[in-house]
């Protein structure tokens, strides 16, 4: 199979993982996004063996090598908020600067429980 086939292959069968995760996510009523629901399904599919991580490695290598192109309509549309940027631009700020901080302060300790636990992450 030839490589470029394989990448739309894999990010197809990521694809599916995303949309399980949405049909989950509306069928249940459950307060979790759809998204959230398929990344689960995901991480315990490779968990389980279910799928293995060269089942979907070059298509998600190529997904976050060009993720940079997925932001730009984003940053296109903030251009239409800028009364709201004005009105709550100090609150917005705080928040992000908030989030970013705790994400860093939870993702560094969880790495270092788990190196002191001696334990390498799976591929």
């Amino acid at each position: 199979m030839g490589k470029a086939v394989r990448i739309i292959a894999q990010i197809g069968l990521l694809a599916l993982f995303q949309l399980l995760g949405l049909r989950l996510a509306a069928v249940a009523h459950l307060p979790i996004p759809g998204n959230v629901l398929g990344l689960l399904l995901l991480f315990l599919a490779l968990q389980s063996g279910l799928v293995q991580l060269k089942h979907i490695q070059e298509g998600a290598d190529f997904l976050l090598r060009h993720l940079v192109f997925f932001f730009i309509p984003v940053a296109v549309d903030l251009m239409n908020w800028g009364g709201v940027f004005r009105q709550h631009g100090f609150r917005l700020a705080l928040v992000i600067g908030v989030g970013s901080v705790l994400t860093f302060l939870v993702t560094g300790h969880a790495s270092q429980w788990l190196q002191r636990r001696n334990q390498p992450c799976k591929s």
